[in-house]
């Protein structure tokens, strides 16, 4: 099967810009591709994406999992787990670890909701 070479004729838009144009031109259409992308990415997570982040924060593959599964359950998941246990730790003057502890624990659970469900600033 021979492909129609069409290449001159989809381009006939761009041959009058500059190198300068073009390199705008490719920019400007690389944002309306990834702005939609960046959107979703602001306003979705999801359970590996919350687990992954209690990773880097120290926290080992069962207490991520585990962690996860609560906020999930209390339907927190949207404000970020990291963004939870970090904001327990700043407003109890915990270590991350401590805060993760406590919550894995079913400590501070009312706090936490509080601050995220509650009105609060989370």
């Amino acid at each position: 099967m021979e492909r129609k070479d069409d290449f001159v004729q989809r381009r006939k838009h761009l041959a009058s810009l500059s190198d300068e144009e073009l390199h705008e031109k490719f920019w400007q259409l690389t944002d309306e591709v990834i702005k939609p992308l960046v959107k979703l990415a602001e306003n979705h997570t999801s359970p590996s994406i919350e687990r992954s982040v209690l990773l880097r924060m120290g926290l080992d593959s069962l207490e991520a999992k585990e962690l996860v599964k609560k906020i999930q359950d209390r339907e927190l998941l949207s404000k970020g787990a990291g963004h939870i246990v970090w904001r327990l730790a700043r407003d109890k003057g915990f270590s991350i670890r401590e805060a993760a502890e406590a919550l894995l624990a079913d400590k501070y659970w009312d706090d936490v909701e509080k601050t995220f469900k509650g009105g609060g600033t989370g």
